[in-house]
């Protein structure tokens, strides 16, 4: 156990199909909403993840990858939440791992308290009030060495500091950021990330099959196999907002959210715009198939308390039949899931809105549909912001049946931004938000 985890929940490993696992862990929750309407969306349960030292969950999958945690708890699994077969039970998955963001010199630095920490898949049971890990399989390259959450390549991706942001860290072409996760049949994984963006397919056992990239990303020195399979256009993608989102159909096809829409021509073009885009990709072609344009509601309508329209993002997309999709628009203190049909009259892929030289870009368009843009019709289905109970920043959403859904937050590892994050022996203050899963109960169903 990490020596500085003194009064910090004890923590037990136990052995799963050979891979050295995980951790038990438990908090209190709330129960049954009461005194909502029948008529409304109201939590039906809620369930907490207790304290477990990153280093010792990170050594126990890949000995000796975190020598100081800097007394940071297993947190992130929030990413995103996908049914994992038995009643209760999910895949989650990690995202790069703690990272926060302190000013020198007027300039933010993206700091990596914990850089050898390693993105991982973690199966979890909720039972009562208690989210317990089953399960956890580390993301390897080929060679079963880690990946990190270093980012990949300097000029395209944030550079990456030390916990108090004044040494530099080697970037890494094998880092990811891992978002969305479904599981294929054949118990394989694939996951989105937000740095290339990519979409990677990882075995049953956690190596990286292939990572699908923008065509002229240019990575070079990954440890694995890269394929620039996406359109050159998501290039333009927001630092940090690559896709983030990832359904699959009922005919094993995948679809890809682009978190925020993409700077195009420019960056102030896209922290000022509505729309954003959404990807279909064939597993058996190995290709994109569709492109399909996605409009945000205006931020004040998603979240009455913000008027910052970069601050909106899609983080999560659920398939709920043959070609329709739960999508949830979010900040982070509100959300609000819609259904949209995907239609082939909406498919854009390779038309101009592709050619980043077309002006004005899909990005600039105050009314896309009014320029003929087949925008893709939504319907909204809860808003998550108006349901008591809910915590903020839910980034996973799983369909548990026709009436329920399964939420999960993304707590940060309990950090917060700034010089204050960490104490003056570099030891985490944590901000004391805990990863939760909330069932939530809609009256009409999807």
């Amino acid at each position: 156990m990490s020596p500085y985890a003194a009064g910090r929940r004890s923590v037990h490993r136990s052995v799963a199909a050979g891979v050295p696992l995980a951790l038990l862990a438990a908090l209190t929750v709330t129960g049954t909403a009461v005194g909502v309407p029948s008529g409304e969306a109201r939590v039906t349960g809620s369930a907490t993840l207790g304290d477990i030292p990153l280093g010792t969950f990170s050594n126990a999958l890949l000995p000796g990858t975190v020598g100081d945690d800097r007394g940071v708890d297993l947190g992130g699994i929030g990413s995103d939440i996908y049914p994992a077969g038995r009643k209760g039970e999910f895949w989650t998955v990690t995202d790069r791992g703690p990272n926060g963001q302190i000013k020198v010199a007027g300039e933010k630095r993206r700091t990596f308290p914990v850089p050898g920490f390693d993105p991982a898949i973690v199966r979890i049971r909720v039972s009562g009030g208690t989210v317990k890990v089953l399960d956890a399989i580390p993301i390897t390259t080929s060679s079963g060495k880690p990946v990190t959450g270093l980012s990949n390549q300097k000029g395209r991706d944030e550079a990456p500091y030390s916990y108090d942001a004044s040494t530099p860290l080697s970037y890494n072409p094998n880092g990811l950021d891992t978002e969305g996760i479904v599981r294929a049949e054949d118990d394989s994984f694939w996951l989105v990330d937000e740095y290339g963006p990519s979409l990677i397919h990882v075995s049953a056992r956690g190596k990286i099959l292939t990572r699908y990239v923008p065509k002229g990303l240019g990575l070079t020195g990954a440890d694995y196999r890269v394929v620039e399979a996406l359109p050159a256009v998501l290039l333009h993608r927001k630092i940090n907002r690559g896709f983030e989102g990832l359904a699959q159909l009922p005919g094993g096809d995948l679809v890809m959210a682009v978190q925020s829409p993409l700077s195009l021509p420019d960056t102030d073009a896209g922290e000022k715009s509505l729309t954003t885009r959404l990807l279909r990709f064939s597993t058996k072609k190995r290709a994109v198939t569709a492109e399909y344009a996605y409009r945000f509601d205006p931020v004040s309508v998603v979240d009455p308390s913000e008027d910052d329209t970069s601050e909106l993002k899609i983080s999560s997309v659920v398939a709920v039949g043959r070609d329709r999709l739960l999508v949830e628009e979010r900040t982070d203190k509100a959300a609000r899931l819609q259904v949209v049909k995907l239609t082939r009259g909406a498919d854009i892929l390779g038309d101009k809105w592709d050619d980043d030289t077309t002006s004005p870009s899909l990005e600039q368009l105050d009314d896309p549909a009014a320029s003929g843009v087949p925008v893709l019709r939504k319907r909204l289905v809860v808003d998550l912001g108006t349901v008591k109970g809910v915590p903020g920043k839910i980034e996973g959403v799983a369909r548990v049946d026709h009436d329920t859904l399964a939420l999960i937050n993304d707590n940060d590892f309990g950090m917060t931004d700034g010089p204050e994050a960490f104490d003056a022996q570099g030891r985490l203050v944590d901000s004391g938000i805990e990863t939760t899963v909330t069932y939530v109960r809609l009256p009409r169903g999807i």
